[in-house]
C-alpha cells in the first residue's frame, strides 16, 4: 500500500507457460505473483464500474449477470426470431496476444482521467514476462492468466468491434445485422449476403488499424437460417453449413411441427478433448478408493453437464456417459498387471456406484 500512495509500486514480471491447445498447438498463460493478483483486482474493479455501464447487451463474456449461455440464448434469438439469412463465423487471430498497449491506454482514457490508474495499467502491460528462465519485454497484448485482462478485453472489443457495428454500420443496413461477441469470439448475423460480405471487407481494415488480423482460413460466411435449406435445395446444393460457438455446433433443423429451429450439439473438438482429458485423469486416479474414484468422476460429469447441458444436446450428454463408462472399465483393468473387472461385473459396480445421469439444466427459450 505504501508503494502504491508514493508512486513506487511496479508490477513483477509474470511467469509465461504454454499450456496445450490441441492439434500440436499451445496456448501462452501468465502467472502472476499474489500482490500483483491483489493491485489487478482493484483495476479490475475501478474498470468495471466505469465502463460497464457503457457496454452493449451484444458483449456476454465476463460481465455480471451474463456468460455462455445468454450468448447462446441472444444468438438463438438472431437464427430464430429476425431475418438471419447469412451467418459470419469470425476469428481473430491471436487476440489476447497482440492488442495493441496504445490503444488499450486512448480506450482507457476516454472515461477514466485520473493519472494514478493510467500509471497502473501501463506499467501492467509493460511488467514483462519471465520465460525459459530469460526476462523479455511486453510491447503488446495482455496476459491471459491475469484478473484484469478480462476487462480491458472487453474494453478493447467495445470500441473496435461493437460500438463499431451498432453505430456506425447497423444504421446503413437495408436489412437485418446482428452481432453477439463473448470474450474474442464472435458471430455477425445478416440478411443479405452483399452486405455480410462488405461488413467483412471493412472488418479486415478496421482490424489492422488496432493492431489485429483476421485469421482468414477460419473466417466463413455461410448460408444459414430459416429460409437456407430451402434456397440450397432449389439450387441444388447440399444442406446448409454448421458452424462453432462456445464449444457448440450449431445447424438448422425443424421442430415436432415442421417449424424452422436452430439446434445445437457438443462440437466434435470439444468432446474429443474432453475425452482425453477424462483418460489422462482417470489413469492418474486408477489406484484410488472406488468411493474417491467414483465421487471425483461424478463431480467432472456434473460440471460437463451444467455446461452441455443445453436444450436439444441430450444425445452428446449421453455418449459422454457412456464414454466416461468405457473409460472407467479400461483404467480400473489397468490397475496391475491382473484383471479386475469382466464387463458383467463392472456393470454390477456401477450399480454400487452409479454415475451421473445427464441432464438438461439449460432451457435456451427461458430467460433468467
Amino acid at each position: 500500500m505504501e508503494r502504491l500512495k508514493n508512486r513506487s509500486y511496479k508490477p513483477k514480471p509474470a511467469r509465461r507457460v504454454d499450456i496445450p491447445k490441441g492439434k500440436g498447438k499451445t496456448r501462452p498463460l501468465s502467472i502472476y505473483c499474489y500482490e500483483d493478483k491483489l493491485i489487478q483486482e482493484a483495476l479490475r474493479r475501478v474498470l468495471e464500474a466505469v465502463f460497464e455501464p457503457h457496454f452493449y447487451d451484444e458483449m456476454m463474456g465476463f460481465r455480471p449477470n451474463k456468460g455462455c449461455h445468454t450468448a447462446i440464448r441472444h444468438l438463438n434469438t438472431m437464427l430464430e426470431m429476425r431475418n438471419t439469412n447469412w451467418v459470419l463465423d469470425a476469428d481473430i487471430k491471436g487476440f489476447f496476444d497482440h492488442l495493441d498497449h496504445e490503444w488499450i491506454i486512448k480506450f482507457v482514457e476516454s472515461r477514466i482521467k485520473d493519472p494514478n490508474i493510467i500509471r497502473l495499467i501501463k506499467r501492467y502491460l509493460k511488467g514483462g514476462i519471465i520465460k525459459d528462465f530469460a526476462y523479455e519485454d511486453t510491447e503488446e497484448g495482455s496476459g491471459q492468466g491475469s484478473v484484469c485482462s478480462p476487462i480491458l478485453a472487453n474494453i478493447y472489443m467495445h470500441y473496435i468491434l461493437v460500438w463499431w457495428f451498432e453505430e456506425c454500420i447497423v444504421p446503413k443496413l437495408k436489412g437485418y445485422g446482428g452481432l453477439v461477441v463473448y470474450a474474442d469470439d464472435f458471430v455477425v448475423c445478416f440478411q443479405y449476403k452483399e452486405e455480410a460480405e462488405l461488413f467483412y471487407e471493412l472488418l479486415k481494415k478496421r482490424m489492422k488499424i488496432f493492431g489485429l488480423e483476421m485469421e482468414e482460413s477460419k473466417t466463413r460466411l455461410i448460408e444459414f437460417g430459416r429460409m437456407a435449406e430451402q434456397n440450397r435445395k432449389a439450387r441444388g446444393e447440399r444442406k446448409p453449413e454448421t458452424f462453432e460457438f462456445l464449444g457448440f455446433t450449431h445447424y438448422c433443423s425443424k421442430s415436432r411441427r415442421g417449424w424452422f429451429r436452430v439446434k445445437r450439439k457438443t462440437s466434435k473438438k470439444k468432446f474429443a478433448k474432453k475425452c482425453r482429458e477424462l483418460s489422462q485423469t482417470m489413469r492418474a486416479m486408477r489406484t484410488w478408493r472406488l468411493t474417491d474414484i467414483f465421487r471425483k468422476t461424478n463431480q467432472i460429469l456434473v460440471g460437463y453437464y451444467h455446461y452441455y447441458g443445453i436444450t436439444d444436446n441430450g444425445k452428446s450428454l449421453q455418449r459422454m456417459k457412456r464414454k466416461v463408462e468405457n473409460l472407467l472399465f479400461y483404467w480400473l483393468n489397468h490397475r496391475s498387471q491382473k484383471r479386475s473387472y469382466n464387463w458383467d461385473g463392472f456393470l454390477e459396480l456401477l450399480k454400487a456406484f452409479p454415475l451421473a445421469k445427464p441432464k438438461i439444466y439449460v432451457n435456451i427459450y427461458q430467460t433468467g
